[in-house]
């Protein structure tokens, strides 16, 4: 079979200025596991609705998600938006089914894997949790979240020694994001990807939406029901930017895709 689907097809739009894929998950998989399989260096980002409202502003984390190999629309409220504007898009890839996805054909191909972030007890309970379900997975290393800048480059160097080919980064944005750019070329894994709150998910410290509020766009409802006191403005700005972001798209054409097949 052909290998890089990617290269072959052109999968990218731009959107509210950001770059996005409109792979589906089967794709985004098989894209992932031919450049692993063939040592080409991807970087994967995936954004969502406060990502792109957060990149209006921040022109790191802007260049952190456009820089990305792949960059895949995570969160129904995107997902929805950029349908309004174009054909190609046609579904979302969440980051933490991405992980297990990819975690799942990693214990099947016996590629190593290395997972970065969290604190200790967390990163504990997620290598347990895993090795529990697939007890092929190689986990060559892991290391938690809380060092300082000072320690980055020793932490890369864990990385490197540990021989693994994909590195999973449980941070918060635009942490991650800038953390996984500035390092790349230094990183010598074949896919880095950051997975946010994963880690706590499947550690079993917090619990993801219900299934129907996935599909329903609820799941920042979910997060706020849990976390009120941190999330409710939090959520209440970046929703309303969005919507006005939205309106914007409608009038400006600059605002709005970029790509082919686009409405």
């Amino acid at each position: 079979s052909k290998s890089i689907l990617k290269d072959e097809v052109d999968t990218m739009i731009k959107f509210l200025g950001s770059k996005m894929d409109t792979l589906t998950m089967k794709e985004t998989v098989k894209v992932i596991n031919d450049r692993i399989d063939q040592g080409t260096f991807t970087q994967h980002v995936v954004v969502n609705v406060a990502k792109i409202v957060n990149m209006q502003n921040d022109p790191i984390l802007r260049d952190s998600v456009n820089s990305s190999d792949i960059i895949n629309i995570d969160g129904m409220g995107l997902l929805w938006g950029a349908k309004l504007f174009s054909d190609k898009v046609t579904e979302r890839v969440s980051g933490i089914d991405l992980f297990h996805e990819l975690i799942k054909s990693s214990a099947r191909l016996e590629n190593g894997i290395f997972l970065l972030g969290a604190t200790q007890e967390v990163l504990d309970k997620t290598s347990d949790e895993l090795k529990k379900k697939f007890p092929t997975l190689r986990i060559n290393g892991s290391n938690h979240g809380y060092f300082s800048e000072e320690q980055e480059e020793e932490v890369i160097h864990k990385i490197n020694e540990s021989g693994a080919k994909l590195l999973f980064v449980a941070m918060s944005s635009p942490k991650k994001e800038n953390f996984i750019n500035r390092w790349r070329k230094e990183l010598n894994v074949d896919f880095v990807m950051g997975v946010g709150g994963t880690f706590d998910v499947v550690a079993g410290v917090t619990k993801r939406a219900p299934t129907w509020m996935q599909m329903y766009g609820l799941e920042w409802f979910y997060r706020v029901i849990q976390e009120p006191g941190r999330l409710w403005r939090r959520y209440l700005f970046t929703n309303s930017k969005f919507t006005l972001m939205m309106l914007r798209a409608s009038f400006d054409k600059q605002f709005r895709v970029q790509g082919s097949n686009t409405h």
